[in-house]
């Protein structure tokens, strides 16, 4: 049974830092790419950043590129994504999921939610002053 759970949520100023962490079981993580993904009210679930968990290939939205770092430990079985220099806008529930990789580019749909078919529940970031 595939699991995912996120940790690592809260609030934090213009400016600041948070981790997120996902917790993984249930699944052989080489076959693997996990993303994160993003949804604030009223609107739609974005990708943010996502990575093959075989070879560490990773994939980055433009909102996030230069400010967030995904990394994995496999031994540890579980995903990061390490938040820098964060605004109000990056506020909203984040999600990662997880897909089985496939012969495809992570920049073609490694953003996409629709592919992913594990997600976890979500954690809450708010950048607020």
């Amino acid at each position: 049974q595939v699991q995912l759970v996120e940790s690592g949520g809260g609030l934090v100023q213009p400016g600041g830092s948070l981790r997120l962490s996902c917790a993984v079981s249930g699944f052989t993580l080489g076959y693997y790419v996990t993303g994160w993904f993003r949804q604030a009210p009223g609107k739609e679930r974005e990708g943010v950043s996502c990575i093959s968990m075989s070879d560490g290939s990773t994939y980055y939205a433009d909102s996030a590129k230069g400010r967030f770092t995904i990394s994995r430990d496999n031994a540890k079985k579980t995903v990061y994504l390490q938040m820098n220099s964060l605004k109000p806008e990056d506020t909203g529930v984040y999600y990662c999921a997880a897909v089985q990789r496939a012969p495809w580019s992570l920049a073609q749909w490694g953003l996409k939610p629709t592919i992913y078919p594990y997600w976890g529940q979500g954690i809450q970031a708010t950048v607020s002053s």
